[in-house]
């Protein structure tokens, strides 16, 4: 009996630890940090885009450009926009690429 409790405490413990560890997904992109960081600035803090700086990113253009489009532009830039590779990790870009996405099928 004390091992199976002893068993059970464990792997309560390491479940605990491995979510405790684990950054929760943010609801949507304009609740991310990295976007409200890195990305506002230019897109607005609700994505829809600034007069003379960044486009929205919640149009038919940007709802059209495929994960690999957008992971592209986030991480080599385009134009105006500035090249995020170094800056932001792999994980990161592909969650804005995520976000960018479901942002625009709502």
């Amino acid at each position: 009996m004390y091992k199976l409790t002893a068993l059970a405490g464990c792997t309560l413990f390491v479940l605990a630890t491995s979510f405790a560890q684990t950054p929760p997904a943010s609801q949507s992109l304009t609740d991310n940090p990295v976007f409200k960081k890195d990305c506002a600035g230019c897109h607005g803090k609700n994505a829809q885009g600034r007069f003379m700086a960044g486009p929205s990113l919640v149009s038919d253009k940007v709802a059209g450009a495929s994960a690999d489009d957008l992971r592209g532009m986030i991480t080599n830039g385009k134009g105006r926009m500035p090249k995020y590779t170094g800056k932001l990790s792999a994980e990161e870009i592909d969650t804005l690429v995520k976000e960018v996405q479901a942002l625009n099928k709502k």
